[in-house]
């Protein structure tokens, strides 16, 4: 039942948007890359991204997710995200299966243009533990991301350098998590792009754990951008692989 009112939202949300898409601005999508790039949504429209995820490996044997963000950019420079998981569901080792909704992050963003082709971008956020038991680590977690954007030619380098302030940690655990994430992404033709990506986390007291992820887009028209693609996890405590699909879509004007 679940699954079919979230097709129906993706379905109704893909229809509002593709009649007037020709003549208003483009969507910009964040996913499905851990990294984000240094530029906001177009300012003052609402932007949405919904997406499906199967993670196995890890902390469980497998996780099933629907993330969705919710992207306002006040002006080319300022903006906020609002993000989590509208349903998850982690069967662990011994089969017992915990489902319900995920953790909910709230991120202030800035974009600094250097150039043309060169962008700076600060995130600011917390993650606030809406997840039920067995989601979730339970705890308030706090994150600042520093970003790099470069146009290269016809592709795109997007870097990514985080720190977060964990709420919960395990004995001899340091209390910070540093993550790092680089991007590439380049258009294939008119309406395909490829990406591909290396990122990892760090943390004192445990080994350190990365991903390779590899993703296509295809952009139905300006509003309407469908992803979808894998990742392989690198170290022993990262997740075996993952497989995902999404879909970004610039919404609705609501201010000037």
């Amino acid at each position: 039942m679940f699954g079919r009112r979230y097709l129906m939202l993706v379905l109704l949300a893909v229809c509002s948007s593709y009649a007037l898409a020709a003549e208003e601005p483009a969507a910009s999508p964040y996913r499905p890359t851990v990294s984000n790039p240094a530029a906001l949504s177009e300012p003052g429209w609402l932007e949405l991204e919904l997406g499906l995820q199967r993670v196995h490996g890890g902390d469980n044997k497998r996780r099933d997710g629907l993330p969705f963000l919710v992207k306002y950019a006040f002006d080319a420079d300022w903006g906020i995200l609002l993000g989590g998981d509208l349903h998850a569901r982690t069967t662990a080792y011994d089969q017992s299966v915990t489902s319900g909704y995920g953790d909910t992050s709230l991120t202030l963003k800035h974009h600094h243009a250097l150039s043309e082709d060169l962008a700076l971008g600060v995130e600011a956020g917390f993650k606030s533990p809406t997840a039920k038991n067995g989601l979730g680590s339970g705890k308030t977690d706090y994150t600042v991301t520093g970003i790099l954007s470069a146009d290269l030619g016809k592709a795109q380098l997007d870097l990514n350098l985080g720190v977060t302030r964990l709420g919960l940690i395990d004995a001899n655990q340091g209390r910070n998590t540093y993550s790092w994430a680089a991007s590439l992404s380049r258009p294939l033709t008119e309406q395909w792009t490829a990406a591909t990506e290396v990122s990892g986390v760090i943390q004192r007291g445990t080994r350190s754990s990365g991903q390779f992820l590899a993703a296509l887009g295809y952009a139905w028209n300006k509003r309407v951008v469908f992803d979808g693609g894998f990742a392989l996890g690198m170290g022993s405590t990262a997740a075996d692989w993952s497989l995902f699909a999404g879909v970004t879509i610039l919404l609705e004007k609501v201010s000037n």
